[in-house]
């Protein structure tokens, strides 16, 4: 059961990472949402929109590791929850993993890790936040975000302007 939750755990974290998705959306996600052919995932946002969202080769590979070993040992459970036959995720009892179990493990993880307290939505401003440090537009991201608003999405800009202003403190010789 250990290594089922150090697979499944590595694959959330990954994913949440990977995509910035919401706690609700990832617990949401059925089978069918990672196209790992195309590494991307399908996800049904706010207002039930459909999003295109891609992930790189960590998470794809946590995805392999979760759907070769770690889900086929918990789906036998799930025979009991038709409901939950479907789900990407899985708790330890073979049903779909609720959103309060997900944010638990996220948080126990950053705990273990000795970084700061960070939960689903750490990752996913992290995530955002990476993103537009690293160059990507802004609109992209609210895409990728599932934002309807682009001032939603702004939030995220504070922080790298942030990291902007000390990158230009250390360079600049007239700062």
């Amino acid at each position: 059961l250990q290594t089922l939750r150090a697979l499944r755990l590595s694959c959330l974290l990954e994913i949440l990472y990977a995509t910035g998705l919401r706690v609700s959306e990832l617990v949401a996600l059925p089978l069918s949402a990672a196209r790992r052919d195309a590494r991307m995932i399908v996800v049904r946002g706010k207002g039930n929109k459909e999003r295109m969202v891609p992930f790189g080769t960590p998470a794809a590979h946590a995805i392999d590791e979760w759907l070769a070993r770690g889900r086929p040992a918990l789906v036998t459970q799930a025979s009991a929850k038709p409901e939950s036959a479907g789900a990407l995720l899985l708790g330890s009892k073979g049903g779909r993993l609720n959103q309060r179990m997900a944010r638990s493990v996220v948080y126990h993880a950053a705990g273990q890790s000795g970084g700061p307290a960070m939960g689903p939505h750490g990752l996913r401003h992290s995530a955002a936040t990476h993103l537009l440090e690293g160059g990507a537009d802004l609109r992209i991201v609210q895409e990728l975000l599932g934002h309807s608003q682009l001032a939603t999405t702004q939030v995220y800009t504070h922080v790298s302007v942030a990291r902007l202003k000390e990158i230009y403190a250390k360079a600049h010789p007239r700062a």
